[in-house]
Parts: C-alpha cells; sequence; structure tokens
C-alpha cells in the first residue's frame, strides 16, 4: 500500500498546559527569530494534505497561520489522545477524502521532512493498523500515523472510557514502529522547558 499525502489529513498537537514552561503557548515561543510552531509547520505542511491544528482557548491567537483551529472534544486537558481524536472527528467531517491522520507535537521543531512516507513504509511492510515513530529506543507515539476510521473506537475509549494514554489504547490493535536515526541529533528533541529552548538554539546554528 502506497500512501499520497492527498490522502493524508495531519494534526498538529498544541492543545496542553505547557506547565514545564511556566503555562501559555508554548507553541508560540520564539526559536531562532520565530515561533517554534512556524519551525513544525514548514516540516509538517508538505507531508500531508488538509492539516488542522489542536488547540484550547481562544483560536483567534493562531489566525495569522491561516489554519482551521479546533480544540479538545473532551474539556479539562485530556492530553493528546484527545487532539488526536478531535483531528480524526475533523478529517471525517472536513477531509472525506483522507483515510489516514497523521499527527504531530508542536514541541519538536527538528521533526524528519520524511516522517510520513517512513511511518506509512513501515506500516506496509509490518502488517500493521498504525504506525509511530522512535528514536534512541524509545517511541514517541504522538509523532504517528492513525486510520481515521477508528475514530468511533477512539471515541469510546476516550469518553466512554476515560482512556487519557495513548499507549493504553494503541495496544489494542497492531501498531508499527518505525526507528529515526539520533545522529548527528534526534530529530524529535522537543522543548518542554526553558533549558530545551536555548539547547534548540544552539541546534539551530548547527544546523545553519
Amino acid at each position: 500500500m502506497s500512501l499520497k499525502s492527498n490522502q493524508i489529513a495531519g494534526v498538529l498537537l498544541a492543545g496542553g498546559l505547557a506547565r514545564r514552561m511556566g503555562g501559555g503557548d508554548k507553541s508560540l515561543r520564539l526559536l531562532a527569530g520565530k515561533p517554534i510552531l512556524d519551525h513544525v509547520l514548514s516540516r509538517a505542511r508538505p507531508q500531508v494534505g488538509p492539516l488542522v491544528l489542536n488547540a484550547n482557548g481562544d483560536p483567534a491567537r493562531f489566525s495569522a497561520y491561516g489554519l482551521p483551529v479546533i480544540s479538545d472534544m473532551i474539556k479539562g486537558y485530556a492530553g493528546p489522545l484527545a487532539g488526536i481524536l478531535s483531528g480524526m472527528a475533523w478529517a471525517k467531517e472536513h477531509a472525506p477524502e483522507c483515510s489516514w491522520l497523521a499527527s504531530f507535537a508542536t514541541d519538536a521543531p527538528f521533526l524528519p521532512d520524511d516522517l510520513v512516507v517512513r511511518l506509512g513504509t513501515g506500516m506496509t511492510k509490518q502488517g500493521a493498523e498504525m504506525a509511530r515513530a522512535a528514536s534512541q529506543g524509545r517511541a514517541h507515539p504522538v509523532f504517528a500515523l492513525w486510520p481515521v476510521g477508528l475514530c468511533r473506537e477512539l471515541r469510546q475509549a476516550v469518553i466512554d472510557e476515560d482512556m487519557r494514554k495513548v499507549d493504553v489504547w494503541t495496544a489494542r490493535y497492531k501498531v508499527a514502529t518505525v526507528n529515526f536515526s539520533a545522529e548527528p541529533y534526534d530529530p524529535f528533541f522537543n522543548a518542554n522547558r526553558p533549558e530545551d529552548f536555548a539547547e534548540a538554539e544552539r541546534l539551530m546554528e548547527f544546523l545553519g
């Protein structure tokens, strides 16, 4: 199975509370003179067709990006699984041509340019139902490829079963794990704390 970008919707997950950054919108904090979301968007946008931003609160603060903004279907900052559910529901309604949803965290400015292609290839080779990225022996479950057709099942798990952990839900299915090299840097480096932004600035200089 060969997936094309126009068959894949994308969701940018920016719905968290950013507690380790002291609150506020982590995705709008500046990195190399631009919001970190700009760096993520430049890498994610070419890999998918329709793209939506998952963020809670006033969507107007993201108006400059020209993207549809959706909040979690569940109130109370229920975590990335709620954002993925919201992305699936959005894709079903607004992008019916897309059978797949790719999810991206918005605090990882160096995410791979070939993330979605490699996830799709890995899923096919491993005969899996969905795929997630990994590096340095660690899985990154929010960088993943999901079948939109499982929206109903995910909704039941999140709403009826009060499920919050991505790995708990994906354990019900066959998941392909696709490994990415961490040399010369980990492409899934995420800026969670102020010191992480300092390291990200250093990496930006290293990358030129």
